[in-house]
């Protein structure tokens, strides 16, 4: 998809994986596949660009041409990944992904895009929001993001409504976390 001023795949790797001993979900394993590496195949037509945002190993992600950047503001959650992936975007758009989805719909980007206008937009699945599956306008996400650290105002959904962000609805779609062992069992993933 061809999108004007360009898109970063934006990839929200950094969290602690408390419900499953600290794993890094990144490089759990579906079908032969990491994580990391599904989300970079699923839109390689489809973005100019991709990140991670991870507070570990920098190495992997390398090694498959993926530019880590880390949170410079530390126990913020997601808040701090979107602000460290802001700032390190090049695009005019920035789309997210927690990188434990366990699946999206073919039509999630052009859906987003549709529907972004000078806003931005989100995600709603059958499960309800999606704050982390949207598609951020970058300059105005930089300063956002910013202000929102400097209140402690944490909360995604807050920061969307700041930003006056469209909800796209997604009927039928269910994308699923890879949040729990039984989640992990459901999806077939293999633990590393």
């Amino acid at each position: 998809m061809d999108v004007p001023g360009g898109v970063t795949l934006g990839l929200l790797a950094g969290g602690r994986a408390t419900r499953l001993g600290g794993i890094d979900k990144a490089w759990l394993s579906r079908d032969g596949l990491p994580q990391v590496q599904r989300w970079q195949r699923r839109f390689a037509g489809e973005v100019d660009a991709m990140l991670a945002s991870s507070n570990g190993d920098e190495a992997p992600y390398a090694a498959l041409g993926i530019a880590v950047v880390a949170d410079r503001v530390t126990e913020a959650g997601p808040l701090a990944g979107l602000d460290a992936l802001a700032r390190a975007c090049t695009t005019q758009w920035l789309l997210t992904l927690p990188v434990d989805l366990v699946g999206v719909n073919e039509r999630l980007l052009p859906s987003l895009y549709a529907a972004a206008g000078d806003h931005g937009s989100m995600a709603r699945d059958d499960d309800g929001p999606q704050p982390l599956v949207a598609l951020w306008l970058v300059k105005r996400l930089r300063g956002a993001a910013v202000a929102a650290l400097a209140e402690g105002a944490l909360a995604i959904h807050a920061l969307q409504a700041r930003l006056g962000m469209h909800e796209v609805r997604f009927e039928g779609v269910r994308y699923g976390n890879l949040n729990t062992p039984a989640d992990l069992q459901a999806a077939g993933v293999l633990v590393p």
